[in-house]
């Protein structure tokens, strides 16, 4: 099987891709959203948010990395996609199913989801002007508001030439609530002939199983749950139990490091508290340590608590 990283906007940045990968188990990552409007973007857009292409488009244990593309106008997500592959992204995503309000407004994201031909038109543009030789991929949602068009719009992007379909099993109205729709996409997978990657509400390895079996799939993207538990990619491959909560101390004072002394140091405080929004779902104790860096500020205090979570 094949598990994935997914794309998780203002969460799994080129820090957090270096700290899960070094934990292992992923066979690639997709960046957060390059947002494509009416322009050729600089380069620098591109270094911005993936730095990896300064290392041949790998995180540091090198784990492949994709540049993701979200937008409406088929020419200019064409134009920034080969610009993407000529810095190095081996390929392309491109983002129907970001569910933010802010991006659907604009027309992008899950809301393209309501225009089958225009997705068709936007796979069918990026994917001739990407060489034949490097993917072209598309994550989609089941529906905007219902999955009336679920299998339409997975036939347009795959008779548009996609190599590769990642369906989130639900769609932008039903957001991130529990059920994903697994079987909904064994659905997808039967009237194309695109590999497809399940994900939606994979949290351990029980999660994966029922996955793979409803979903007919055996390659799985996991987000939310990678972050609830750092080797859940290890975890569903049967290869490694849950982390220990000693190890996950330590993993976030390694992460700690990270974020103080790289480029997003100033935003610290809340990142290390959002990913323990996360951790609270598997591990109790983070609970606890929520409760006690909630009301902190500064860096220094933050780890100090965290070198002593180790103990909780």
């Amino acid at each position: 099987m094949r598990v994935y990283l997914a794309p998780m906007e203002g969460v799994v940045d080129h820090l957090m891709r270096d700290m899960l990968t070094r934990v292992g188990g992923f066979d690639l990552c997709v960046t957060e959203f390059v947002r494509v409007v009416d322009q050729k973007l600089p380069h620098k857009t591109f270094f911005r948010l993936c730095p990896e292409l300064h290392n041949g488009c790998k995180t540091p244990s090198g784990v492949p990395v994709k540049i993701q593309l979200l937008g409406q106008h088929p020419q200019w997500l064409a134009e920034n996609a080969l610009t993407a592959v000529e810095l190095g992204s081996p390929g392309v995503d491109l983002n129907f199913g970001c569910p933010a309000k802010t991006v659907n407004k604009s027309k992008g994201g899950a809301v393209l989801l309501q225009y089958t031909q225009q997705l068709h038109d936007i796979v069918s543009a990026v994917r001739q002007a990407v060489p034949a030789h490097l993917p072209v991929t598309a994550k989609i949602r089941l529906g905007y508001e219902d999955k009336s068009l679920a299998i339409d719009n997975a036939i347009a992007i795959d008779e548009a030439g996609a190599s590769e379909l990642v369906v989130h099993a639900r769609t932008k109205t039903e957001g991130y609530r529990p059920p994903a729709y697994w079987d909904w996409i064994k659905k997808i997978k039967a009237a194309t002939r695109l590999p497809v990657i399940a994900n939606g509400e994979i949290w351990n390895y029980e999660d994966a199983l029922r996955c793979m079996a409803d979903s007919g799939c055996d390659d799985l993207m996991i987000g939310r749950g990678a972050l609830a538990m750092p080797n859940l990619a290890w975890h569903i491959r049967g290869e490694q139990a849950p982390m220990s909560w000693t190890d996950l101390s330590q993993l976030l004072i390694d992460y700690s490091g990270y974020e103080i002394f790289g480029d997003k140091g100033r935003y610290y405080p809340n990142r290390i508290k959002q990913w323990c929004g996360y951790l609270k779902r598997q591990y109790p104790q983070a609970e606890t340590l929520f409760g006690a860096i909630r009301s902190l500020q500064k860096a220094d205090d933050i780890v100090k608590v965290l070198r002593q979570s180790a103990h909780l």
